[in-house]
């Protein structure tokens, strides 16, 4: 490819980029709800730091909610409504059904909404919110998130199978799936960093703790006592060694090769490159795997939201709203 060819290449994925993220990212805006509903951010805050109180796993939760609704057709939402006799929901997608937890916590960040500001506060901008709230009651650090998005009226249950990220995935199909949504090979390695926190199911690391090699041996066997060779799918173990705490040990234990998901060791190989160097970088610096992770939720709260005229606000997080 010449010089010019590689030019015009670039020239139209900038434009590409920017028509498709840009211009609906550049209506977000940090003070959105200032006069609208000035105490939506702390409502929101007030449900999260108590639920998150009385089970930290929650925080977790609440942020892996807003990773699977941004993945699938943007930030809109889609990701809490439930089944209709028009539509299968992503709520029944491979990687959401029986997993997926914080729906009834969203329900009532909603209705207390609700009772302040009537059909003002997306159900979309909630999930943005109560991801950044999450990480920093668990310990983590805040960014500033950009709000606006509105709700949309339909969900796809085939697009969230061939979105979401799966924990069987290898790096190439991670950073082809990330860049597919405008992020970066260093956004995938911050936005992995979630997996600090959480459980994860039995059904989708047994494959890794008896089949594979790149594993701590003695992680494994300890592993394989709670995860049978076969049946106990919904058994869960935590993804990390501080399973409760927003911290960088999620990238020590990927150097010692204790990652859970074969997608969580798919980052550090121990061979060089790109991916090893910036997990040693944020295993050392967790302020520097912080300040990546919030410029990397930002980004990610980005892709594709509703806007404007575009989707609704719905009254309630689970259904369309009537009429």
């Amino acid at each position: 490819m010449d010089s010019f060819t590689y030019f015009k290449f670039k020239l139209c994925f900038t434009i590409f980029f920017f028509i498709h993220y840009g211009l609906a990212s550049a209506q977000l805006s940090p003070n959105f709800y200032a006069s609208s509903c000035p105490q939506a951010l702390s409502t929101i805050k007030s449900v999260v730091d108590s639920v998150v109180s009385q089970e930290r796993r929650m925080g977790a939760s609440l942020l892996r909610l807003h990773f699977h609704d941004c993945f699938v057709n943007g930030c809109d939402g889609s990701v809490l409504l439930d089944n209709t006799t028009t539509f299968t929901g992503e709520k029944s997608a491979g990687g959401n059904i029986n997993s997926l937890r914080g729906f009834k916590v969203v329900d009532r960040m909603k209705s207390h909404l609700e009772r302040i500001c009537p059909g003002v506060v997306s159900c979309a901008d909630i999930l943005a919110i109560a991801a950044r709230d999450s990480v920093v009651a668990l310990g983590g650090s805040s960014w500033t998130v950009r709000l606006g998005r509105r709700d949309s009226t339909t969900a796809s249950l085939s697009a969230a199978n061939s979105n979401l990220p799966s924990a069987f995935a290898n790096i190439t199909a991670l950073t082809s799936l990330f860049s597919s949504k405008g992020l970066s090979a260093k956004d995938l390695v911050a936005l992995s960093g979630s997996h600090t926190v959480g459980m994860a199911r039995c059904t989708v690391f047994r494959a890794r703790i008896y089949k594979e090699t790149n594993i701590n041996t003695a992680y494994a066997k300890s592993l394989k006592s709670n995860c049978p060779s076969s049946g106990g799918d919904s058994i869960i173990s935590p993804l990390d060694t501080t399973p409760n705490a927003f911290d960088s040990s999620y990238y020590t234990n990927l150097l010692k090769l204790k990652g859970l998901l074969h997608s969580d060791q798919a980052l550090f190989s121990g061979g060089g490159g790109f991916f090893d160097s910036q997990v040693k970088a944020y295993s050392a610096n967790s302020a520097s795997f912080f300040k990546d992770f919030g410029k990397a939720m930002i980004k990610m709260g980005n892709i594709s939201p509703l806007t404007g005229s575009k989707g609704q606000i719905r009254t309630n997080c689970r259904k369309v709203n009537s009429g």
